[in-house]
């Protein structure tokens, strides 16, 4: 059975509760394991024992929490074993043109390093899902979406 790891950071909850609607999402998913937990309970030896990563963070300064950065920069410990495990990313911001895109693409920039596989959308948010301020409707559904695909991605992979 595949294992998928959704790691978080919050501080307002606004990511929490988008990192709830991915696991939702992702458990809609057969063979694959799911587990949630808040960024300063993983460490970089967790990830290892996955065959997807997905992490999320609210936008400060136009990029990551420190605390996600943080668990990305202990990660090079395991340089090139994170290689072909399925990796996306997720965020919230204060306000529209708030940096969204900028987060999600420094922390798949962070996937690629590790040679992740990272797949886009066509469809939806390209990058990764997005809210601004706490998930409405139309971030709520993209997030179980994105949860479902990468959830089928790291079973597909895993094999």
């Amino acid at each position: 059975m595949a294992k998928l790891l959704i790691a978080y950071y919050t501080r307002s909850g606004n990511t929490k509760k988008m990192a709830e609607e991915v696991a939702t999402g992702a458990r809609e998913a057969s063979g694959v394991q799911v587990e949630l937990m808040p960024v300063d309970q993983v460490s970089p030896d967790d990830l290892l024992s996955f065959d997807g990563i997905l992490m999320g963070s609210p936008v400060y300064y136009g990029t990551m929490a420190a605390e996600l950065k943080s668990l990305i920069d202990r990660s090079v410990k395991h340089h090139g074993k994170l290689a072909g495990k399925v990796g996306g990313a997720f965020a919230t911001s204060g306000g529209p043109g708030g940096g969204n895109e900028t987060t999600v693409l420094d922390i798949v920039k962070a996937m690629l390093v590790h040679g992740m596989i990272v797949q886009g959308d066509a469809e939806g948010d390209h990058y990764g899902p997005i809210a601004v301020g706490a998930p409405d409707a139309r971030s709520q559904k993209e997030c179980r979406r994105f949860g479902r695909r990468m959830a089928e991605l790291s079973a597909n992979v895993a094999g």
